[in-house]
């Protein structure tokens, strides 16, 4: 089994309604319902909005905010274990669905 990390940069998930947002929080729970029931999930989480919160850290050590200086930053990330990469493809896309914005589906190297 290889592993796969599926993640969405905070910037495309859009201005919504936090009705809307509401409304895709039991549609994502469900999602990771089924990747833990088939024992493929790792690890899910969204991170905190505010990138001014981030830390950077380089070769000098830790730094005062963020590295990221492009206006794209992650927001949330999903490590599964996937027997094939199109079924990393298959979760990525039912979260995608879930959330209701664009998954990037990348394999670790082994």
């Amino acid at each position: 089994m290889a592993q796969y990390i599926i993640y969405f940069n905070q910037q495309w998930v859009g201005d919504h309604s936090s009705e809307w947002f509401q409304s895709r929080g039991p549609l994502a729970r469900q999602v990771v319902a089924e990747l833990k029931e088939v024992g493929a999930l790792v690890f899910a989480g969204g991170l905190e909005e505010e990138i001014e919160l981030a830390v950077g850290a380089d070769e000098n050590g830790v730094l005062t905010g963020p590295i990221t200086t492009n206006g794209e930053f992650i927001g949330g990330l999903t490590i599964i274990e996937a027997a094939t990469d199109a079924e990393a493809n298959i979760w990525g896309s039912k979260i995608a669905i879930a959330c209701g914005w664009p998954q990037e589906i990348r394999k670790f190297k082994s």
